[in-house]
């Protein structure tokens, strides 16, 4: 479909969500809306204010909807991702950000409440989403980032240089030895998808990076597992650790953490669509294999 010059913004969104709608995508008229504000730059209450009046189509919507319409993520089209706070510049080659993932960040906050200069490291940190909120939530907080991929770790330094996070480049399963045995908290959202799963949407089937998405081995849980053991190895004694994962994982990790003996108080966390999204514990003050 092409959106000619001259045609009312009204008439451009409703086919546009028509048009997003026949191609499957889930919020075919949020898309539409804020693909139209993407170009005129008006924010969302000015561009429904302005679909009442008279106002035109912007140029070049026309093909903006059909990249959304092939699917193309939304958040690559307008390369920013919106996360908690943060406003996250994101692109091929990167994660985008989901909002289950909140809820994660909010066990960290909630943790957090009333300790003076926490440090925090997130591993595996893509486009900064989770380190980036705890920097900006978290007054004092002293915080860690670590990315192994080349072009996650370049959206990463855009997000979050400014927000002051301590972001390097490296594996999580062996990242920061020199600050072993420092951290009040350790966060993950590893890739955890089993190799031979191949996910349901599009945008993520064909466009986030696969080594984002495939957590090592027939079952997913190899860099799961090794986020668990590097969060053994960073945190302070009573220190605390929140991974996200599947919901068909979380019986899993919580047995595979007991197994350990390193942790105490594991327990299973609900996103706000009450799936079991994330498992949290707290350090032994006497890990077994130390």
């Amino acid at each position: 479909m092409t959106f000619y010059q001259g045609q009312s913004l009204a008439d451009a969104v409703r086919e546009a969500a028509a048009i997003l709608s026949d191609a499957g995508v889930p919020t075919p008229r949020v898309d539409a809306e804020l693909l139209a504000d993407h170009l005129l730059g008006v924010g969302l209450g000015r561009l429904r204010a302005m679909l009442l009046g008279d106002a035109l189509a912007p140029e070049g919507y026309g093909e903006l909807v059909a990249e959304r319409a092939g699917r193309v993520p939304l958040q690559h089209i307008t390369g920013v991702a919106y996360f908690r706070h943060l406003e996250l510049r994101v692109g091929p080659g990167v994660f985008i950000p989901r909002p289950e993932t909140e809820s994660v960040v909010q066990l960290v906050i909630d943790h957090l409440a009333g300790v003076p200069h926490p440090k925090v490291v997130d591993l595996g940190t893509g486009s900064g989403a989770i380190a980036g909120s705890i920097a900006h939530e978290v007054p004092g907080a002293e915080v860690h980032a670590v990315e192994f991929s080349v072009f996650a770790h370049a959206w990463a330094v855009r997000n979050l240089e400014p927000l002051g996070v301590r972001l390097i480049q490296g594996d999580l399963r062996d990242a920061l030895p020199e600050h072993d045995g420092t951290f009040d908290v350790v966060v993950s959202n590893p890739p955890y998808i089993p190799a031979e799963a191949i996910p349901n949407e599009p945008e993520v089937a064909l466009h986030d990076p696969p080594e984002a998405l495939y957590g090592g081995g027939a079952d997913g849980m190899e860099l799961p597992t090794a986020a668990a053991a590097s969060a053994a190895r960073l945190l302070k004694p009573g220190g605390y650790f929140v991974m996200e994962h599947a919901e068909v994982q979380a019986a899993w990790i919580a047995g595979m953490m007991q197994r350990t003996g390193n942790w105490t108080q594991i327990t299973t966390h609900f996103d706000l669509n009450g799936k079991e999204r994330a498992t949290s514990a707290v350090l032994a003050n006497t890990a077994p294999d130390e």
